[in-house]
């Protein structure tokens, strides 16, 4: 499916700086992809090769999901912060009030996706990286 699998650890600690958490493109690259010097890329796969194996593209991919992912459990935590507003400011109400505890309860499901669905892409990076 993604080629042959790697054995080598991904991309060097130094060159894996985050921005609110999020993982750079280049995350899941093995070490051998990157210069001994720095954190300049000098291997890239496009196509996978017979000797040399499999492409980098579902490796990329991976980390772009891994991020969108993280961002779409940022926005459900949102959720759940905004349904807790609606819940203290129903005043009692009893359809703003059950409104409330809906949008908590399918916050709290996205919350719950979103970390299973990282969890899931993280196994994978590490394992094909």
């Amino acid at each position: 499916m993604f080629g042959l699998l790697r054995v080598m650890a991904v991309a060097p600690a130094a060159c894996n700086k985050t921005f609110l958490g999020l993982t750079p493109w280049y995350h899941y690259l093995s070490s051998s992809d990157f210069s001994s010097s720095g954190c300049a890329i000098q291997n890239f796969t496009f196509l996978p090769t017979a000797g040399a194996g499999g492409s980098d593209i579902p490796l990329i991919l991976l980390a772009i999901v891994d991020d969108m992912l993280r961002i779409a459990g940022i926005v459900a935590v949102a959720f759940v912060v905004y349904g807790g507003y609606q819940y203290v400011s129903s005043q009692g109400q009893p359809e703003r009030t059950a409104r409330a505890q809906n949008t908590i309860t399918d916050a709290l499901i996205g919350v719950a996706v979103a970390v299973a669905a990282i969890s899931i892409v993280t196994f994978l990076g590490d394992k094909l990286g």
